[in-house]
């Protein structure tokens, strides 16, 4: 019986795959998935990698439509960045609690309290954040952002209270730090799931987000993006890593490098809107073209200008 229900959901997933492969031609669409996404929905996608990367796949497609397989900022991002194009998310619910934790209003306080100050902006954020910001940056390139900043400017660091600590420690410059944070799953990382994986896996290198808590970033060797982490697994000589960032991206490492292991700092470090997307909900948004992201052009023009800042260096 168990094997008839497994053969069952397994032609089910085929066909729910076949449909998409058939919806995808007929809008002339492309598929993007956060490392983040589950392991099906990331094999359905035409690329994979973090946000930003993804964003810049979809503006230089010659795609339609735009299936950003994610959460909200990130498909607001690739909209900015591909105003020509539909860009739709397959669960609106799909929401980042970091980006919800810096407003425009609470931002433009703050600006008011330092007015000479250059605002950077972390990409995890809303187009609207974005747009009163004078640069973004990513995880894999806030320390370059920051150095490129002239010395005697002050400088605001929204929203990530860690990723900005981490920065700060790697250029010794003086940042006003929003003091928000990732609650799922960077949070549920501790420095005791560092010591015990290494514990159990000695010979293992530790790879974190610097989303992470400043004691978890203490105990890495590499301290790096989700795609810092793709490259440096496929370039050491290591055969084991401990990541301590969001599970998903297990997948996209254990893909991508075979022949080596990978072992999660905590399996609960699961982002839940993350895992909102299903095949089905992809399927329904590219039958039905629902859940449009389109970012009003005023807007769309402010937040550009500081992404267009960042890509410039």
């Amino acid at each position: 019986m168990i094997k008839f229900l497994k053969t069952m959901r397994n032609k089910t997933q085929e066909e729910i795959i076949q449909k998409i492969q058939d919806l995808k031609k007929k809008r002339k669409a492309v598929i993007l998935a956060h490392n983040y996404q589950i392991p099906e929905v990331q094999d359905i996608a035409d690329f994979t990698g973090d946000s930003l990367e993804l964003s810049k796949k979809a503006h230089n497609t010659e795609a339609k439509v735009i299936v950003f397989c994610g959460v909200s900022f990130m498909a607001e991002t690739a909209s900015v960045l591909s105003p020509d194009k539909k860009v739709i998310i397959p669960d609106n619910r799909a929401g980042c609690t970091l980006a919800d934790m810096i407003t425009v209003d609470k931002l433009k306080a703050l600006k008011s309290k330092h007015p000479d100050a250059v605002v950077i902006s972390y990409v995890n954020t809303t187009a609207e954040v974005k747009a009163e910001s004078d640069i973004c940056c990513t995880s894999s390139n806030s320390v370059q952002v920051v150095n490129s900043i002239p010395k005697n400017k002050e400088i605001i660091f929204v929203p990530d209270k860690n990723l900005c600590k981490f920065t700060h420690d790697q250029t010794g410059r003086k940042l006003i730090c929003w003091q928000g944070w990732c609650s799922t799953p960077h949070i549920n990382i501790s420095a005791e799931d560092i010591k015990k994986s290494k514990q159990d896996h000695p010979d293992a290198k530790v790879m974190v987000h610097p989303e992470c808590n400043p004691e978890v970033v203490n105990l890495a060797d590499e301290v790096v993006s989700t795609s810092g982490m793709l490259r440096f697994a496929k370039e050491s000589k290591a055969d084991e890593f401990i990541i301590g960032t969001e599970i998903g991206i297990l997948h996209s490492l254990k893909k991508a490098n075979p022949e080596k292991k990978f072992y999660p700092a905590n399996d609960k470090a699961i982002c839940p809107t993350m895992k909102l997307i299903t095949l089905k909900k992809v399927h329904r948004a590219l039958k039905d073209l629902i859940y449009v992201v389109k970012v009003e052009e005023s807007i769309r023009e402010k937040a550009k200008k500081a992404i267009d800042r960042m890509l410039a260096l």
